[in-house]
């Protein structure tokens, strides 16, 4: 504090003798900047009257060239970018979109990584700066450490539109309904963080369905990365299997005459090599079996619709035969105090 006292008394004394003409005949030119192309010219702030204002492409007036150039972007990712922007609906992104990039800067992403990730979800721009810390902060406590939550956010940048209280109702489903551990729940959302966005109903179906009728514990289906899977595709291929003799579903005691394939063959292998080395079939058999499967879906699908229609019917038709019983007995109850009248008269 000592030092800068005596700089600043040393500069004022030397302001104060030196001659006013030493000050005067210094000139601040503006530097003569060579012509922008026509993407960078418009993200120049509007205060530069060197070219024209365009109303139809302003995002924002403190989004210019300049300021993303300073965070470390190329002329080309400040131009997509700025089409990134432009492509969200509404003014909330032009009023935190800064805000976004300043809060994915401290998040320790580059600008490679920024311009990817909103070039991806160009969504987040419109995310307020205090909810996306919010939510970072979130994924932070539910044990997704530095390192892993970078990666998981530039490969799924969607999960910073998700509420924390979406991602609360799952991460408490996958609990208490599938018995996940804390630890393999921060798996499945450093693996899988679509698992946010996911039909509870349908998430569901697919644990049970792969616990149940394929035998899979809890820990093979977080190795394997089930939740990266669709519903469609894992009874797909496990149905050919079984439809194969290749697969059996476990007796109550986890025991199957057969040994059935692992998970991680079922799922993350190729569709050639599945066919081939796991099914023992030629694609040809495959793609039959698929259609044919298909029409047997939606079979199922059109009669489980016509019971549901039935089941409403008959509930109408229940409906209307108690109301016609209660008109009938209040048609009763008249008739009968009716006719007490006349016998007391």
């Amino acid at each position: 504090m000592g030092t800068r006292v005596i700089v600043r008394q040393i500069l004022q004394k030397i302001v104060k003798n030196a001659p006013r003409s030493d000050f005067t005949r210094v000139q601040f030119k503006r530097p003569h900047l060579p012509s922008l192309c026509l993407g960078c010219r418009l993200l120049c702030s509007a205060s530069d009257h060197t070219a024209p204002p365009r109303r139809n492409r302003s995002v924002s007036p403190e989004l210019s060239l300049p300021s993303l150039l300073d965070m470390g972007f190329t002329e080309l990712q400040a131009e997509q970018l700025y089409d990134c922007v432009s492509r969200v609906k509404g003014a909330n992104a032009a009023t935190h979109v800064l805000s976004t990039l300043s809060a994915l800067f401290v998040l320790g992403l580059n600008p490679a990584s920024v311009h990817k990730l909103l070039d991806r979800c160009p969504e987040l721009c419109a995310v307020k700066e205090a909810q996306l810390q919010q939510r970072i902060n979130h994924l932070r406590k539910l044990g997704l450490v530095e390192g892993s939550l970078q990666r998981t956010v530039v490969h799924y940048p969607q999960i910073l539109t998700v509420p924390v209280k979406s991602i609360k109702t799952v991460v408490q489903f996958l609990r208490e309904k599938c018995l996940f551990t804390t630890q393999q729940v921060t798996e499945i959302l450093r693996d899988s963080p679509a698992v946010v966005l996911e039909d509870l109903a349908q998430l569901e179906y697919k644990f049970q369905y792969v616990y149940f009728r394929m035998g899979v514990k809890q820990a093979e289906m977080v190795k394997c990365r089930l939740f990266r899977s669709t519903v469609d595709e894992v009874r797909c291929r496990h149905t050919f299997l079984e439809r194969r003799g290749l697969y059996q579903t476990p007796d109550k005691k986890g025991q199957t005459t057969i040994i059935n394939p692992k998970l991680d063959s079922v799922l993350n292998l190729d569709r050639e090599t599945f066919v081939a080395d796991v099914a023992q079939a030629t694609a040809e058999e495959y793609d039959v079996f698929q259609k044919l499967l298909a029409r047997e879906w939606k079979e199922e699908e059109l009669e489980r619709g016509n019971i549901e229609a039935d089941s409403d019917d008959d509930d109408d038709d229940s409906e209307d035969e108690e109301e016609d019983e209660e008109e009938e007995e209040e048609e009763t109850r008249g008739k009968s105090g009716y006719k007490k009248k006349r016998k007391n008269k």
